[in-house]
């Protein structure tokens, strides 16, 4: 449905961007960003925040050209405010169309009933972390979000949140194997504040709980 609204509003868009992934040329996708001069910053919002939504192909392509683009600081917080955006508008649609049938079958097993709970109750940080791990496919961890009991604030929280380090991490490597760069700095800082993040996340979920 998502394709077909896509298409009726521009018929080259697919095809192009389709065009790009085959070539996997980051590069390549930086330069057609820019093409979109004064409107690039909007143009990357919404492309990256449409492949979110899809869940495929993997959104690293775009952080990164995000970061060659704009800077990696600004490059890194367009790609998590799409990237959050988009996740989310999965969550919804996987939740609208498919958990009705999941809670059935959930219903019918005393261990899916116990992980269902499970969610409700720790799923925030579980999502938090696993959010937080770079390369983890995005479209697995929508549609675990959307059939668990997690509540869509948590999971627009934890994925806003846990994005941060995961994106920062994929796309500052990305930026730097591509320009030869080399400064572990940022890498480290990303670090510490995933870890930084993982301590608040479990005092804020042990405070919620009680």
């Amino acid at each position: 449905m998502l394709f077909v609204v896509v298409h009726l509003i521009a018929p080259n868009f697919l095809p192009e961007i389709f065009a790009l992934l085959s070539h996997g040329d980051i590069l390549e996708t930086a330069e057609y960003i820019k093409s979109y001069g004064s409107m690039a910053v909007v143009f990357s919002f919404l492309l990256t925040l449409f492949v979110n939504a899809l869940g495929f192909p993997p959104a690293i392509v775009f952080s990164t050209a995000n970061t060659l683009i704009f800077g990696i600081f600004w490059g890194i917080v367009i790609s998590v405010a799409a990237e959050t955006i988009g996740v989310t508008i999965s969550f919804l649609l996987l939740r609208f169309f498919f958990r009705d049938t999941a809670e059935k079958i959930i219903s019918k097993s005393k261990f899916l009933s116990s992980i269902d709970h499970y969610s409700s109750e720790k799923g925030f940080i579980v999502m938090l972390i696993a959010r937080m791990v770079p390369y983890l496919p995005s479209g697995l961890l929508n549609a675990v979000g959307a059939l668990s009991s997690l509540s869509l604030r948590d999971y627009f929280l934890a994925s806003l949140i846990g994005k941060f380090p995961s994106t920062g991490i994929e796309a500052i490597i990305g930026h730097d194997a591509i320009l030869k760069e080399e400064d572990p700095t940022r890498i480290i800082v990303v670090v510490i504040f995933a870890i930084v993040l993982i301590v608040w996340a479990y005092r804020y979920n042990k405070k919620h709980m009680h």
